[in-house]
This record gives structure tokens, C-alpha cells and sequence, in this order.
């Protein structure tokens, strides 16, 4: 039987590092024929990314990815800003008429969303797309948690990969189904491929420190969901507590109360609804994370992403070392 890491499970060993300063770390990371300087994608969820989320990814060097729990003409309205933009699509029912639209609105990234994308319906779906829009569209398919899944979705066509299934703090979907991979083991399996593929490390990460693993263990970028989750640029109502508290909701998309609202009832529950208190700006948070990763490369002597997956080296750590590695003062 296989044994998974997850990113709690190993840290990077510090490198000898000649770098100065921050500065001299450069995050640059394409996808497609774009170039981007954060690596991070907000994920393609209705309590995340809409327009205001998009536009500050965009303003912060990232992307972000309009949802696509909505009709075609709301999406479209969500992206009608300018710059580079990615708008999600499924890959069952409407997915060519909103492909089709979303092309005519200046959409060229697609995110074929789905929970589990190592199935015939992605195939079909990537290859019509692929077969009526050729290289002028980016495909970002997923979610794969398997080497072979990775590859299958490559063979088809795909772009770019998001790796990684059961792994986001409000996904349900190993508990519900018995199913899934520590979205870091999935990662690094997937870069041993010989695809070259644009990895995307989605679901798991919690801090600055699970990013640097993500991309030392092959990513390109990672997509992020509760990290971002109640800031001001999130879709959705303020709300406030009798105490003067105020939060926002978040919820999976396999969540009974995501699918009642966009498609009237619900299937297999696979994912919770929950509420996070209101967190400012995203801005900070992103400048925060860039720091940290900037960081993380230098410990490497690492001045670029490609660097860093060259030098890493990964260590286990016991469970108690995991408890070293926290900030553990609280637990005296």
C-alpha cells in the first residue's frame, strides 16, 4: 500500500543562499502565453471570485477565476472588465453555449470545473473546445489527484491541471466518499511526469510555508480558496453578530446549500457551509503571501520557481516535529 504525504508532513531543507534581499526573488510563473508574478489563483467559487476578487487578483499579479454558479448573461457580466480574464464552465449541460458566449465576450482562459475530472465527460468536453477554438484558448481541467489522471487529461488536451481533490478546509468529499490523496503527494507524483503540463496545487494550503512546498514539489501555482475568504472582495453579504461581529460565508460548492441555490436541490453532499469573520482588503493578504513565499525561496537559494524545483529537498517530520514547527507557546 502506497503511503501519501500531506504538506503538515514534510518541510524543505535550508540551502546555502547568496540572495540579499526579497527583492532579488522573482514569482514570475506562466500560464499559456501570459506571464504572471504572484502564482496564485483565487478559486472558482461563488463565496470567492467575481468581479471585484478577479480584478485584485489581477491588480495583485495573480488571476482569478469568475464562477460560474450563475447564469450565462450573469457571468458574462461578472467578466466585463478589462484585462487579462478566466471565467469557469462545466463540462455537462450549457458548457458549449457558454463557452461560445464567453468567447464572444474576450473570455480565452476556461476552467473546465468539475470535482472529479478524471472522467469521459471532461475528454469530450476538452476536446470540443479544443477541436472549435484550437490554441486561442487556454483549457484548465480538473480536479485529478493521480499521476495517470494528470496524463490522461494532458493526452486530451488540457493546458493546464488542477491537482488535487478532497484537500480544501470546507470539501467533504474523502469523508463522504472514501475517496481522495494529500493534495502535496498528488503534486509531487504528478511532476514526474513526462507531460509538462501546467500544474496547479488546489486544496490543502493553509499558510505561505504549504505554497513554497507546493511549488517546490512542481506546481506552478496554486489556487487558493479560504485563504481569501472574507475579505471585502469576496461575492456576498456582510453579515453581523448581536456582539457587533461581522462575517461573510463560505461554503464548498458540493454543499447542499451551494447546490440549492444554483441549481435548485442537491445530489451527494460533498462539502459544508460555514461563515468566517470579515477580513479587510484582500490586498495585504496577497502582499503577506508573496513575502512569505519570497522567503521561502531564498531559505532555498532559490531566485525563481523553476530554481527552487531544482534545489528542494523534502524531509519528514513526526508528529512531533509537526508540533515544533507550529507556533507552539499556546501549549505550554
Amino acid at each position: 500500500m502506497k503511503e501519501c504525504l500531506s504538506y503538515n508532513d514534510v518541510l524543505l531543507l535550508p540551502q546555502y543562499s547568496s540572495i540579499k534581499s526579497r527583492s532579488e526573488v522573482n514569482l514570475e510563473s506562466r500560464l499559456g502565453n501570459k506571464s504572471y508574478t504572484l502564482p496564485i489563483i483565487s478559486s472558482p467559487m461563488d463565496t470567492i471570485t467575481g468581479t471585484e476578487m478577479a480584478l485584485a487578483m489581477e491588480k495583485a499579479g495573480g488571476l482569478g477565476v469568475v464562477h460560474r454558479y450563475c447564469s450565462i448573461a450573469e457571468q458574462i457580466e461578472k467578466i466585463s472588465y478589462e484585462g487579462i480574464r478566466a471565467a469557469a464552465i462545466g463540462v455537462t449541460g450549457d458548457y458549449v453555449d457558454r463557452v461560445a458566449s464567453l468567447y464572444s465576450a474576450g473570455i480565452r482562459i476556461f476552467c473546465l470545473d468539475v470535482a472529479h475530472g478524471d472522467h469521459s465527460h471532461m475528454e469530450v468536453a476538452i476536446r470540443r473546445i479544443k477541436d472549435t477554438y484550437g490554441e486561442e484558448v487556454h483549457v484548465m481541467a480538473g480536479n485529478v489527484a493521480t499521476k495517470e489522471a494528470y496524463e490522461r487529461l494532458s493526452k486530451w488536451g488540457a493546458d493546464s491541471v488542477r491537482v488535487g481533490i478532497g484537500g480544501g478546509s470546507i470539501c467533504s468529499t474523502r469523508i463522504q466518499t472514501g475517496h481522495g490523496m494529500p493534495t502535496f503527494q498528488s503534486v509531487l507524483d504528478c511532476s514526474q511526469s513526462e507531460y509538462d503540463t501546467t500544474i496547479i496545487a488546489d486544496g490543502g494550503i493553509t499558510t505561505a510555508g504549504d505554497i513554497v512546498k507546493a511549488l517546490a514539489a512542481g506546481a506552478d501555482f496554486v489556487i487558493l480558496g479560504s485563504l481569501l475568504a472574507g475579505t471585502n472582495e469576496t461575492p456576498g453579504q456582510v453579515f453581523k453578530s448581536k456582539k457587533g461581529k461581522e462575517y461573510k460565508v463560505y461554503r464548498g460548492m458540493a454543499s447542499k446549500e451551494a447546490q440549492k441555490d444554483w441549481r435548485g436541490s442537491f445530489s451527494s453532499n460533498e462539502g459544508v457551509s460555514t461563515t468566517v469573520d470579515t477580513k479587510g482588503p484582500v490586498a495585504p493578504i496577497l502582499d503577506d503571501l508573496a513575502n512569505g513565499i519570497r522567503s521561502g525561496l531564498s531559505y532555498s537559494g532559490a531566485r525563481t520557481i523553476f530554481e527552487l524545483q531544482g534545489k528542494a529537498e523534502f524531509v519528514r517530520q513526526t508528529a512531533s516535529g509537526q508540533i515544533e514547527s507550529s507556533t507552539h507557546i499556546l501549549r505550554r
